[in-house]
């Protein structure tokens, strides 16, 4: 599990093709500190939960299978990327509780900064067509992950829903290089998840 609060914008730096649409992905790591990290340990790279299989003391390598890069955005040697180390029990949860499990691929309606007063930082408005099939887990301050990133829904139409961004969260993130028309990995909150599946079982349950 992670929190969705990021801990380092890192690249990859190596993409080798193995079988049948897999490949070894290796990532160099920026500032993420990989003291901690061992072989098997799982590391969010854009919201995507990827077991680490070898490792430097500056970068670390995922194996990525072909269904992995049939629902993400995938990856390409150069990509900046969001990275965060699974969370443990005792941390805080400074974000959202995230699984890993990319759920689906939004497209970028809008992106650009809110008007504010002369000489102050902007907050930027974030704008993202999500799946038919996410529409329903999404409500107004509600929780949805970017790219890995915890964030909280401001408006809702339809399967159209806007974010604002703080300066802090583009400093730390890659999310400051989005542009319209590109692509996001998108994970509904997992309680709504469940509280969905909750609700469709006692509709079930009542035609019966």
């Amino acid at each position: 599990m992670f929190t969705g609060i990021i801990q380092a914008v890192g690249h990859i730096s190596e993409l080798v093709a193995t079988s049948g649409g897999d490949a070894r992905v290796t990532v160099a790591a920026g500032g993420l500190d990989l003291s901690e990290a061992k072989l098997g340990d799982s590391i969010a790279c854009n919201g995507v939960c990827l077991t680490v299989v070898e490792k430097t003391a500056a970068s670390f390598s995922v194996d990525v299978s072909a269904e992995t890069f049939s629902c993400t955005i995938g990856f390409a040697p150069g990509d900046m990327i969001n990275l965060e180390m699974a969370m443990r029990l005792s941390d805080r949860l400074g974000g959202h509780l995230v699984s890993g499990h990319v759920d689906g691929v939004g497209e970028v309606l809008h992106f650009a900064p809110v008007a504010s007063r002369e000489g102050e930082e902007s907050s930027w408005r974030l704008d993202i067509r999500a799946p038919g099939s996410l529409g329903r887990y999404l409500a107004p301050k509600g929780s949805v992950a970017v790219n890995g990133v915890s964030l909280t829904v401001n408006k809702v139409v339809g399967t159209d829903f806007s974010i604002n961004l703080i300066p802090h969260t583009l400093e730390q993130t890659m999310l400051k290089g989005l542009r319209a028309g590109g692509k996001v990995n998108l994970e509904a909150d997992i309680l709504a998840r469940y509280a969905d599946r909750l609700l469709s079982y006692v509709h079930e349950q009542d035609k019966d």
